[in-house]
């Protein structure tokens, strides 16, 4: 196991590597002048110079895309070009509460979408299949956006039963902050669990269709006991890779997701910081999220292996 997962380092690094290039290169093509804002709008000619030196903009490409890689590995991410606050601590205030909603989305969409999965691979009744059925297309087909002005129309403003948005911290207020995540988390996990159900379901079926677990049937084992120890382990594979994108797409959608409910995590600052012509705080976001989601597939490899040894002997 230990041999896998060195194997799957070196290509972690180098999706690392040309992502950060990438996005160094992007986010330079942008318009916009971080300089001239900075300096202020009555700022003169001169002024801008000095303090386009003063932020090392005046420097060649490479020498800024070196310098800015130097101080994400030693931990100096700088300071913002803009407000002049520290990188590291305007990233460090709200990266918390993005991980606390995107924890809380993915253990509701892997609870959800497994149990709506379960029952459309195995159930037998038409009536409980379809019902099950039309909420998954529901859940899969209305976008974040939609779905999040429902929850706050119908649980803060029809059934006002929950706050329509805000934060508090977990530790200090758990039963309020559980209540202004409730929402946002739900939002933010439905369309993961219906791919998740649907994935699932589709998996199971098709292991039922295989030849052993007709055997199986045949020697009259229950159904149950087939699911549990054969079909299900089999089906979980592929899903789990399903589930590691999904959790990673769920970074993305936080964005939409936050705005809605007014929660002050990385999407609000992004917003915000793209608004502000905050490039830098831009670069290290948007790298950050290409590491969360690197993280997350070396992880989603892992369990796969564990899951399933053929795959730790095709490596």
């Amino acid at each position: 196991m230990l041999r896998y997962t060195l194997r799957r380092v070196p290509s972690a690094v180098v999706v690392l590597v040309v992502s950060s290039i990438a996005i160094f290169a992007l986010i330079h093509l942008a318009t916009g002048n971080p300089a001239a804002m900075a300096a202020g709008p009555d700022a003169t000619a001169a002024e801008i110079a000095a303090k386009r030196h003063q932020l090392g903009l005046d420097q060649p490409l490479v020498h800024q895309y070196l310098s800015w890689l130097h101080g994400l590995l030693t931990g100096d991410l700088g300071r913002a070009y803009i407000s002049g606050a520290p990188v590291g601590q305007l990233i460090g205030n709200s990266i918390g509460n993005t991980i606390e909603l995107t924890v809380a989305a993915s253990l509701l969409a892997v609870v959800f979408g497994g149990a709506a999965g379960l029952v459309l691979g195995t159930s037998r009744r038409a009536v409980t299949h379809g019902a099950v059925g039309v909420v998954v297309v529901l859940a899969f087909a209305v976008p974040t956006y939609v779905s999040g002005v429902l929850l706050v129309l119908l649980f803060a403003v029809v059934w006002p039963i929950l706050p329509a948005g805000g934060h508090e911290s977990l530790f200090a207020q758990p039963v309020i902050e559980v209540q202004y995540l409730i929402m946002p988390a739900l939002c933010l996990s439905l369309p993961a669990a219906a791919t998740i159900a649907r994935f699932l379901a589709t998996a199971i079926r098709q292991q039922f269709d295989e030849e052993y677990l007709q055997t199986g049937v045949a020697k009259g084992l229950p159904r149950r006991r087939l699911l549990l120890r054969h079909a299900l382990p089999n089906a979980l594979p592929p899903v789990l890779t399903v589930a590691g994108i999904q959790v990673g797409q769920m970074l993305g959608g936080a964005i939409v997701v936050e705005a809605i409910f007014a929660w002050p995590g990385v999407g609000q600052l992004i917003k915000d910081s793209v608004l502000d012509h905050e490039y830098l705080v831009v670069q290290d976001l948007l790298l950050f999220a290409v590491a969360v989601f690197v993280l997350i597939q070396v992880v989603v490899d892992l369990l796969h292996a564990a899951v399933d040894p053929r795959v730790r002997l095709e490596a």
